[in-house]
């Protein structure tokens, strides 16, 4: 039985509809409340749903928001400010998807893959919802994050009364969510298992894919193969999570899935946009670049009324989560409520150009025509646009040697830089890193990551690129500038070779101002902490290379290591 309740917010009364039971079409009840005004009159809905239970999210209503770095930041707490949403004039529906919280049913596998499809509950508790006494018909979602995936996963179901969604950081393909490049991230371990400022999924019944599938012979089996990896040895987490993965199924089950395949296309939410129609306005900021080209990719793919909006760095939005409700109900309010209130008529695409902090707008990604141009590795720690002229033999390669973690507590790097800009330059889109490197291992992580660096020495960062050496092949989709990893297969590297390894460099969009210099830094390990991490939560680093390494990175008329960077054509 659900419990009406009420509650005094900046002297503003709210409702409140307490547990109730919404009944699935297998029977399983998912548990949601709903906030609203004080009246029963019939609302649009906002619904909010996650795995991370819906007991956090009324914080939303005591706590002030907190930014990145402050340690009561918490990034499950993202179903949107509860207040603005009823004073907005509609019903905050927030609730646990099935296996979780309150509520009823099993998930299986990280997002259900193996389960009930979490698209089939939405749809069946957003129909629910609509037939409501205190809901007019219309609904739309709510909620940043794993909030966001859920809207895309409800739409592609198509149920009749979600009528629009607004989706802010989401993640989209479920593997570049998790290892980028083919190198494994950590903030997922974070988000389910509640680590480094994450309180994670409120389990109360979830059980591993792969233990389903597999009989505990054949696991033991695989689970013995990926100890054999190095870094995932030398790593103590994942040796515990393997050896004892009850009570943390999710993360076993991505740790035991390296490679892509079905297990992350069956449910990718950018295979399904295909079948989304209704209007979708995608959000998201600078400096998370793998979610960032999901949404330029989510955007591609969807064929109704959508907006793309990119906003400035950095790229943790506060939680609770309350940025972008500006745009949020100015998009409900055309598409709930029938007011034309002209969002319709502005631009497709706007994109925050960091350095001039102006707002590019256009019709597609990028929103400017571009041009794709070289910057060479030169000697000396140079970057140019002319390439080198000598041979190996002269322009002797740069390098570094990094011993693992187990043993050092320094990441080493080398880093290359233009001249000072004598006039603004201005890029927007992807890129790609060529660099010609040899190594005396059979793997290494290559981490790239490009600065604009201002003349008081301040850096902000521009974008990042990640590859495993032994996920090196590129696929068909790959174009100047744009390249892309099948990530199928691991093909270890000939110790000793000068291999060519191609980096997609993450989407951005930034002018170097007159006066700053772009500085790239390469390194197989990140550094704890520096000017981009400490904005971001603790455990947002990626699995580090559990051997010692040593890499040379050749450069010279016969090797022309380059970046290929997307210049805009001014008129």
């Amino acid at each position: 039985m659900s419990k009406n309740e009420t509650l005094n917010i900046g002297g503003k009364t709210i409702a409140v509809r307490k547990d109730i039971r919404v009944p699935m079409r297998d029977s399983v009840e998912l548990a949601v409340d709903a906030y609203h005004g004080p009246d029963d009159k019939p609302r649009p809905a906002l619904i909010a749903m996650s795995a991370y239970g819906k007991e956090l999210q009324a914080l939303a209503l005591s706590m002030p928001p907190q930014r990145r770095p402050s340690p009561m930041w918490d990034g499950c707490i993202e179903a949107g400010d509860i207040a603005r949403v009823v004073n907005e004039g509609y019903v905050h529906v927030i609730g646990d998807m099935r296996g979780t919280g309150d509520s009823g049913g099993v998930m299986i596998g990280n997002y259900n893959f193996g389960g009930v499809s979490q698209g089939q509950d939405l749809y069946d508790l957003i129909e629910w919802v609509a037939a409501q006494p205190w809901c007019d018909g219309n609904v739309g979602m709510i909620g940043i994050s794993y909030f966001g995936s859920m809207q895309v996963l409800a739409a592609a179901e198509r149920p009749p009364h979600l009528k629009a969604i607004f989706v802010s950081g989401g993640h989209f393909d479920f593997y570049e969510t998790t290892y980028h490049g083919g190198i494994m991230w950590f903030m997922p371990r974070a988000a389910r298992e509640g680590r480094g400022g994450d309180s994670g999924i409120a389990h109360t019944n979830v059980r591993s894919r792969m233990q389903d599938v597999y009989s505990p012979e054949e696991l033991k089996k695989l689970v013995d193969a990926r100890l054999a990896d190095p870094d995932v040895a030398a790593w103590p987490n994942l040796v515990h999570v393997l050896k004892y993965p009850k009570n943390r199924e999710f993360w076993f089950d991505i740790v035991m899935n390296e490679l892509d395949g079905p297990w992350y296309k069956e449910r990718n939410p950018i295979t399904l946009a295909a079948n989304i129609d209704i209007p979708v306005y995608l959000q998201i900021d600078q400096g998370r670049g793998w979610t960032l080209d999901g949404h330029i990719e989510l955007f591609n793919v969807l064929k109704g009324p959508k907006k793309l909006d990119i906003g400035p760095y950095p790229p943790m939005q506060s939680r609770p989560w309350l940025e972008e409700h500006d745009k949020m109900f100015r998009w409900y309010e055309y598409w709930l409520k029938g007011v034309d209130n002209g969002i319709m008529d502005e631009p497709a695409v706007k994109v925050f150009v960091e350095g001039t902090r102006s707002v590019a707008t256009g019709t597609q990604w990028p929103p400017k025509e571009v041009a794709y141009k070289p910057l060479y590795l030169r000697p000396r720690h140079k970057l140019s646009p002319e390439p080198e002229l000598m041979g190996p033999e002269h322009a002797a390669p740069d390098g570094f040697y990094q011993a693992p973690l187990t043993v050092t507590d320094k990441t080493e790097c080398v880093r290359w830089s233009t001249a000072v800009f004598e006039e603004p330059v201005e890029m927007i889109g992807t890129g790609a890193a060529h660099l010609f490197v040899e190594i005396d291992q059979d793997d290494t992580n290559l981490i790239l990551r490009m600065w604009d660096e201002a003349p008081n020495g301040k850096r902000q960062l521009l974008t990042t690129g990640f590859l495993k050496a032994s996920h090196r092949e590129l696929d068909e989709r790959t174009t100047e500038g744009n390249p892309y990893h099948p990530h199928h297969r691991a093909v270890p590297v000939e110790p000793g070779k000068i291999e060519e390894y191609v980096l997609r460099l993450y989407p951005f969009a930034a002018t170097l101002l007159p006066g700053h210099k772009l500085t790239v830094e390469l390194m197989n390990d990140e550094p704890m902490a520096d000017e981009h991490n400490s904005l971001l939560p603790p455990d947002a680093y990626h699995l580090p290379v559990g051997r010692p390494v040593t890499h040379k990175i050749y450069r010279d008329a016969l090797h022309p290591s380059r970046l290929v960077l997307p210049f805009t054509r001014r008129s």
